[in-house]
């Protein structure tokens, strides 16, 4: 029985997630020539994609690897989900439709070398040849979504089966203030002390959204803590003492308000092993990180080293390969790290000599994201800067790599994704923050405020 869809997949989507294939259930899926000969291009490139291209190369391979002839991969090649979980149940056909075989016709797209034009005139073919059936397009690019159905294409999709909020708004901002006096909304609770901590176990009904690690404070600036677990009936809070982490000092840096507070408390705090702060550009993301990271490896001695890590995507023009090692090839894109080294820094007398110390002291380690892959990191502190550039899949390749007596703190903000095949909503750092929500482990922060000058506070406001 033939399936009732055709669904015909862009290169950003294979990118994207090369796991798509074993998503469109019992429908069929046909992959142009030229999508495969991106993938070819891009795999050899020195790009965060690079990796991803050669994943879907291979699960491509790894379905069409019981075709004997071509007229077979032309055809369709039964899908099997054992590539995945080992059930051998059968989805749709996967084929590779020679689309540099077309010749140009009357409502195709002009075939100047333009790979979109190419992948669109193929989808253009297969719905003029298949009347039958219904051809769906699916791209991450808008503009060829609009490309597409402005050359008659009926239907146009985009890749969503990865995406966990319809709306950036929806994503928890890791906290949440109380209107008036905490206790005044509260009739009954059992307080307790454990070592040095207060707990408090409030009934469910006082806060019936909240969720593990979600911090709690009241407009009376009296009352803070932390949601250490849900159940049925009641939460469990650990009280932070307002007052207590609003004094807190790592390195000479204090919190300028409540949510750095918080975030300055997930990051030192030991019993949270992922640490996610993301906000506007200037509210302090990575200053509070790295102020807290020198403190648990210089003075406290808690861990061995700091990795820092991030993606490496141009904001303009490629400037080409770098010389020197990988630390020095880093450099440039770590700039930040060193600025704001400086910054906590520039009040001593030789500022230059205290980053140099600083640096070396707390053995602050730079690393491509392509050197991170197949290793387990113990004994140390993971800084992964510009997290919202980075795919779920390699946040995942990533915070896999977390060993023993290691801590990852990740650093974003959704508004400047640099990626040509990310949004706001399919960014790893949307990916991680929701899947950890309900994770006792991991605290998510939404720093609020802009600090780093009035003219970046405008600039965030209105441009």
């Amino acid at each position: 029985m033939t399936a009732s869809k055709l669904y015909i997949l862009d290169t950003n989507v294979l990118l994207h997630d090369p796991k798509c294939l074993y998503e469109f259930k019992e429908q069929d899926i046909a992959i142009p020539m030229t999508v495969l000969e991106e993938l070819d291009d891009i795999k050899d490139r020195k790009k965060n994609v690079s990796s991803e291209a050669r994943h879907a190369i291979r699960a491509i391979d790894h379905i069409l690897s019981g075709a004997s002839t071509s007229a077979q991969i032309t055809k369709g090649v039964p899908i099997k989900q054992n590539a995945l979980n080992g059930v051998d149940t059968r989805l749709g056909k996967l084929s590779i439709f020679p689309d540099h075989e077309l010749t140009m016709r009357q409502g195709f797209l002009p075939n100047d070398h333009n790979k979109d034009n190419l992948i669109i005139n193929c989808a253009l073919h297969l719905q003029a040849t298949n009347p039958h059936r219904e051809i769906i397009l699916v791209t991450k690019d808008i503009n060829m979504r609009l490309k597409a159905l402005g050359a008659g294409l009926l239907k146009v999709e985009d890749y969503r089966t990865d995406q966990l909020v319809s709306d950036i708004e929806l994503l928890p901002a890791g906290h949440y203030q109380m209107e008036g006096n905490f206790w005044e909304h509260v009739t009954d609770v059992k307080s307790y002390q454990e070592g040095k901590y207060t707990f408090h176990q409030i009934d469910r009904s006082i806060l019936p959204n909240t969720y593990p690690a979600e911090y709690i404070y009241d407009e009376s600036d009296g009352f803070a803590a932390r949601v250490i677990s849900v159940d049925e009936e009641t939460i469990t809070l650990q009280d932070l003492n307002h007052e207590r982490i609003m004094q807190q000092n790592c390195w000479g840096i204090e919190p300028i308000n409540i949510q750095q507070a918080f975030a300055m408390q997930a990051v030192l705090d030991p019993s949270i092993d992922l640490a996610i702060l993301n906000g506007a550009a200037g509210s302090g993301k990575t200053l509070v990180a790295l102020a807290c990271a020198l403190e648990m490896v210089i003075e406290d001695k808690q861990f061995n080293k700091i990795i820092v890590t991030r993606s490496t995507p141009p904001v303009a023009e490629d400037i080409g390969f770098l010389p020197g090692t990988e630390e020095e090839k880093m450099t440039p894109w770590l700039s930040a790290i060193h600025d704001n080294l400086e910054a906590m820094h520039e009040q001593d007398e030789r500022p230059q000599s205290s980053v140099k110390y600083a640096i070396e002291k707390a053995n602050i380690q730079f690393k491509s994201l392509n050197f991170i892959r197949g290793r387990s990191i113990q004994d140390a502190l993971v800084l992964i800067d510009e997290a919202q550039n980075l795919t779920p899949s390699q946040l995942k390749t990533i915070i896999t790599r977390c060993g023993k007596g290691s801590k990852m703190i990740c650093l974003g903000n959704l508004a400047q994704i640099d990626s040509n095949y990310l949004t706001p909503l399919t960014s790893g750092l949307t990916y991680i923050v929701e899947r950890f929500k309900d994770y006792p482990g991991a605290a998510n922060v939404h720093l609020e405020g802009i600090f780093r000058s009035e003219l970046a506070e405008y600039a965030e406001e209105h441009l």
